[in-house]
């Protein structure tokens, strides 16, 4: 009985000195609901209702239950399930068909095959496509930076080239970009990177032949729209200066 009044005086006492019920819980082990029953009666002065209502709604808009936080995990969960759903590594035909869409999406349409992005992952990948579907070894690859003045350039291409396989010699001068007041201090973190296969144009059309072919049960109704509202097709502008 000593003991619990002695936590009973504890908790009192905490509370005038204007602890919140989860800050004296966690400090006693005492269940809320006796809290509650206890210090019903302690009042708060002004400046330590302000503090505690301000803590207790950042607590509603950051903290576990927040709805941002609910919605994080309920994302981690959908992505977690999805991923389940995926066997790997990925048989052969989907891996080239993979790749070939991201080139589809990510790579250059004129020339040879080159890639930009800032993604390690996306870049990873596609250097292993690269490798395994043409044979073409990382050795053999060019690639170039597009970074900003804050950034270590020599450092850059070493993350790169240990990331892809790519030998830093086969590096060309980075791009630097300048500064600006509308650009975000590192949102790039390792910069962007250009990767380049040589003499590769005709396994670029390869590659397009490969999309075509996935595609082609919805080129005709394609076809059929765009004959419809081919009044709405213009000229790319040509720039004279």
């Amino acid at each position: 009985m000593n003991s619990l009044n002695n936590i009973k005086t504890e908790a009192i006492d905490l509370r005038k000195k204007g602890k919140s019920y989860g800050e004296i819980q966690k400090k006693l082990g005492v269940p809320k609901s006796t809290l509650t029953y206890w210090l019903k009666g302690i009042p708060l002065s002004k400046q330590d209702r302000k503090r505690l209502y301000t803590a207790r709604l950042k607590n509603m808009i950051f903290g576990p239950g927040s709805i941002k936080e609910r919605r994080k995990r309920e994302i981690e969960q959908i992505i977690d399930s999805a991923k389940r759903e995926i066997s790997s590594p990925l048989p052969p035909e989907i891996h080239r068909l993979f790749g070939a869409a991201l080139y589809w999406a990510e790579g250059t349409k004129d020339g040879a095959i080159q890639i930009t992005n800032s993604d390690p992952l996306l870049i990873l990948y596609m250097v292993r496509w690269i490798e395994h579907t043409f044979a073409i070894s990382p050795k053999g690859l060019k690639a170039w930076l597009n970074i900003y003045p804050h950034q270590n350039d020599p450092e850059l291409k070493q993350f790169w080239s240990s990331l892809s396989g790519i030998p830093v010699s086969n590096f060309g001068k980075s791009f630097v970009k300048p500064t600006s007041k509308g650009v975000k201090r590192n949102n790039l973190y390792y910069g962007t990177i250009k990767i380049r296969v040589p003499k590769s144009t005709d396994l670029k059309h390869k590659v397009f032949g490969w999309i075509q072919g996935a595609l082609k049960e919805y080129q005709i109704e394609s076809k059929v729209v765009e004959r419809k509202w081919i009044r709405l097709r213009i000229e790319k502008p040509v720039n004279l200066d």
